[in-house]
């Protein structure tokens, strides 16, 4: 699934912004303009996914889900609250995009005839060097 078709499914009136003052460098503008945004979408309540991509989201994007199942995502790296909005949208659609797009599983493959040759030569260094080891104990006693 794309970002492009989630924000076709998803309203906008669904994700619910709020602004703050910045934090971090940046002169007198971080201490009297809020430009940090705060995007919160209700993931438990919304209508626009079904269960099973619900529970995807609640697995994959567990660590920004609070307990009562709302997804949160900020944003503070630009100058103007209407960037960071965008910002923080976007972050939010493309996030939910991976979320729910599934990975393809990974090919099983043979070793190739190189490395199977590399590692019965390591496993040859290591066995010399560990009977190396066992002569010098039988010799110091």
């Amino acid at each position: 699934m794309t970002a492009e078709e989630l924000r076709e499914r998803i309203p906008l009136n669904e994700l619910v912004f709020s602004a703050s003052r910045s934090g971090g460098p940046g002169g007198q503008n971080v201490n009297k303009v809020n430009t940090r945004v705060e995007l919160r979408f209700d993931v438990r309540n919304t209508f626009h996914l079904n269960d099973t991509e619900k529970e995807k989201i609640f697995l994959l994007l567990r660590k920004r889900i609070n307990s009562d199942g709302v997804l949160i995502i900020t944003s503070q790296s630009e100058r103007t609250q209407f960037m960071n909005k965008k910002k923080s949208e976007e972050k939010f659609f493309s996030l939910l995009a991976a979320a729910l797009t599934d990975k393809p599983g990974r090919k099983l493959t043979q070793p190739t005839s190189a490395s199977k040759k590399e590692r019965l030569e390591k496993k040859k260094i290591r066995s010399h060097v560990k009977r190396l080891r066992r002569d010098a104990d039988l010799m110091e006693e």
